[in-house]
């Protein structure tokens, strides 16, 4: 039986397996039971399983029958602190907490390519690791992850990296899509805090008051990425959430606002913090006020796809599933990722799967992070077969490419 055979032969389990991680959503970087599913979901299979110490990650690695490099899946673990209104049957059991970005496919998908894998074992010549990684939504899971060593998990570097992502909208059900170089955006968030002088409101001649001048900033900083960036290497400052003061007749001591930051190269992401301070720092100068940015620890890189393995992920996925099943992306998505990080490090690619329930309207679909979003099982397969071809198919021709040359 071919990869893809065996994967629709699994979809049962899949499904079942994604259902249980779908009802009990876990956050951050601590998931006790989604760690205890995915090892009770890996076990009897002949992998190398550790699990992790700052996080309850696990990495598993497969070691081939011969001697050869090392490919990396990937598969994040954790959920969304948002109250599930998606109507489906296996909806979360945690108020509070849902599986809004599909990380829950993500998940079991890598788990059956391990059973994939694993089931052809004899065939391989190099390593697999599999890396279910917590934290991807703010804590920054796979830094820890790299930290704690899964890039040189089977004894050697990785040589390749591939991550799939889910999307409740916009892409066709089982359409997958990339592009080689910056395929997501950058991410930081920063909290901007202005410290004046309070007083009475019905004499702001005798206070400082920061709150006007917070405003300012706010719109010096939506000029600044206009004036500051390439209109073609865009960068773009979002203000979330404003906060000052009490009462409307008391001037407040301070006024703080928060933003994330998103930018598209890796020479933006490297500038954008500093022009970011030097606006906020020059707008409370003039006014005679203090101002300070706190970057915290969020900070993810601009997503970046090494050329040759996006071009290997389109070939597979058209080779295995059909012509008409992989799309060229034609820009950047704005969300960010931190397999950014894996990415700086292994020449690699994330690419994107459609997974809109087919009785769902695309173009009116709710999104990724949406209490209303929801994604199909029906891709399960599908993803668990095109993670294990990605890895057999690289291995194979580093294998190929080996002997050519000896």
């Amino acid at each position: 039986m071919t990869v893809l055979e065996d994967a629709r032969a699994l979809h049962d389990d899949l499904v079942r397996m994604r259902h249980d991680l779908h009802a009990r959503p876990e956050l951050g970087l601590e998931l006790p039971y989604t760690q205890e599913r995915v090892l009770a979901g890996l076990d009897g299979l002949p992998l190398e399983v550790t699990t992790g110490q700052a996080l309850s990650s696990v990495t598993a690695v497969l070691r081939g029958a011969r001697p050869g490099p090392t490919v990396l899946l990937r598969g994040d673990m954790d959920a969304l602190p948002v109250t599930e209104r998606s109507g489906v049957g296996y909806a979360s059991t945690v108020p509070g907490r849902m599986h809004a970005c599909g990380h829950d496919l993500h998940t079991t998908m890598l788990a059956g390519a391990a059973h994939l894998l694993s089931a052809r074992r004899d065939t391989l010549a190099g390593d697999v690791v599999f890396m279910f990684q917590p934290g991807e939504e703010g804590p920054g899971g796979a830094g820890l992850m790299i930290e704690e060593g899964v890039l040189d998990a089977s004894g050697q570097r990785a040589s390749a990296a591939y991550a799939l992502h889910v999307a409740s909208a916009m892409l066709p059900q089982g359409v997958f899509s990339g592009r080689p170089g910056t395929a997501l955006a950058a991410a930081d968030s920063v909290t901007v805090t202005v410290r004046g002088q309070g007083g009475h409101g019905s004499m702001p001649y005798l206070a400082k008051d920061p709150v006007p001048v917070a405003c300012e900033m706010v719109l010096a900083l939506q000029a600044m990425v206009t004036r500051r960036f390439d209109i073609f290497d865009p960068v773009v400052v979002t203000v979330g959430s404003f906060h000052a003061g009490t009462v409307d007749n008391v001037i407040p001591g301070e006024a703080v606002f928060h933003a994330t930051l998103r930018s598209f190269s890796r020479e933006a992401h490297g500038r954008i913090k500093d022009e970011v301070v030097a606006v906020v720092r020059g707008v409370a100068a003039a006014h005679g006020l203090e101002a300070e940015c706190d970057f915290g620890r969020m900070s993810y890189p601009v997503t970046v796809n090494d050329a040759d393995e996006a071009a290997h992920v389109a070939a597979t996925v058209r080779e295995v599933l059909g012509e008409e099943r992989f799309r060229d992306a034609p820009k950047p998505g704005a969300g960010a990722e931190d397999f950014s990080l894996v990415l700086e490090d292994v020449p690699g690619a994330m690419v994107m799967l459609g997974a809109c329930p087919a009785d769902r309207d695309l173009a009116k679909a709710p999104a990724n992070h949406a209490p209303e979003a929801a994604f199909a099982d029906d891709v399960l397969s599908d993803g668990a077969a095109i993670y294990a071809e990605l890895a057999l198919r690289r291995l194979t021709a580093a294998e190929a490419e080996q002997v050519a040359t000896e």
